[in-house]
């Protein structure tokens, strides 16, 4: 037996792909809206157990398993979240030919299932590394809310990590680094007044206008890291602001995203929109997610795509990539979901992306 803390179990009777598909099914069915994540990482604990891994509930609604810390091998970490968007009438989930079909399918449940189904068939098996399966919740929120980065915190072993692999969606393809992401509140003011005499008001509406038409001018603008190419983007995505058809509006508010490229810090960005905002109104930073790191030069990488990932791009939003770069992890995202259907009412994975995920990370975890 390696090193991974794992006791035997008998193989299941099934094939990885009913059983993959089944996992992904029960796993849906155990509804986890952010912050209602308790009973799915119960959940997940017991299934772990049953099967005779080495596995504990880490507070908060993790569950580590496997290797926590490093010894004399390479440690890979497997992280995925168990936390879900809203339902949009997607649950309970079902089985449709070669499609498991429900809410967080494809973001990330499938991939959940993935890291159990391969957590119960390294039992009893030699290993090229030590292998560590981290589960957490609360990743749909604000950054801030994670609960990937108390964590980190509290189990500096993690920290040792030569690699983590976090297997948010992107249809089995190897996807490096991750944009940062600002949410910023963009406040415009004037002066009430009747709109039969509006120059005796300010209307904030018309502020607001010169300033979304000057942001709507800003060109996206691509940087390059390590041969891939990542877009800076700004946008607004919400505007409120009226009181009546007769009234000339004091106050406008805006709602503001900026993705930022791997590269440049939390207050470089900050300094940014505030150049960009601030001629024309106040801005209130909601919440900034910093940029994740660019690996580059890990020999792991290489030989998980000498086992069969797909195709290195760039990831072009945020992940937990990013907090595993704040405690000096080398990380990268691959998962079997696709990204085409996360957050989607008629979310879905594909058995055959299950079975590929499956193979791609037995292959490379076992050399």
């Amino acid at each position: 037996m390696g090193s991974l803390g794992f006791a035997a179990v008998p193989a299941a009777p099934d094939s990885i792909r009913q059983r993959l598909a089944r996992r992904t099914l029960e796993l849906i069915d155990v509804p986890s809206v952010s912050r209602g994540e308790q009973r799915l990482a119960a959940h997940v604990l017991e299934a772990l157990r049953a099967g005779g891994v080495t596995c504990r509930d880490a507070g908060d609604t993790c569950v580590l398993a496997g290797a926590t810390q490093r010894s004399s091998r390479p440690l890979v970490l497997l992280a995925g979240h168990l936390d879900t968007v809203p339902e949009q009438g997607n649950l309970p989930g079902a089985i449709v030919d070669d499609r498991v079909v429900g809410l967080g399918a494809a973001d990330m449940k499938g991939a959940d299932a993935v890291m159990i189904e391969l957590a119960l068939a390294l039992a009893g098996r030699q290993t090229a590394v030590d292998v560590g399966f981290v589960f957490f919740g609360r990743e749909e929120l604000a950054f801030t809310e994670s609960a990937l980065s108390p964590l980190l915190a509290r189990e500096p072993g993690l920290a040792e990590a030569d690699l983590a692999i976090v297997m948010e969606p992107t249809a089995n393809a190897l996807q490096l680094g991750c944009l940062g992401n600002l949410n910023a509140t963009w406040t415009f003011r004037g002066r009430a007044g009747h709109s039969a005499r509006p120059w005796l008001a300010d209307n904030a509406i018309h502020r607001a206008a010169a300033g979304i038409g000057a942001l709507a001018q800003i060109e996206h603008v691509e940087h390059r890291f390590g041969g891939l190419t990542y877009t800076e983007v700004v946008s607004v995505t919400t505007i409120a602001g009226g009181v009546a058809q007769n009234v000339v509006p004091d106050r406008v508010v805006a709602q503001l995203n900026y993705r930022f490229p791997p590269g440049r810090s939390a207050p470089e960005a900050e300094a940014q929109v505030r150049a960009w905002c601030e001629p024309y109104g106040s801005l209130e930073i909601t919440g900034i997610a910093p940029s994740g790191r660019v690996v580059e030069g890990n020999p792991l990488v290489e030989a998980l795509r000498a086992a069969g990932a797909g195709a290195v791009a760039a990831k072009q939003a945020w992940t937990p990539v990013a907090e595993f770069g704040l405690v000096g992890v080398d990380a990268l995202n691959f998962g079997p979901g696709d990204p085409a259907y996360a957050h989607r009412g008629d979310e879905e994975i594909s058995v055959d992306a299950l079975a590929t995920s499956f193979a791609v990370l037995e292959r490379f975890v076992c050399g």
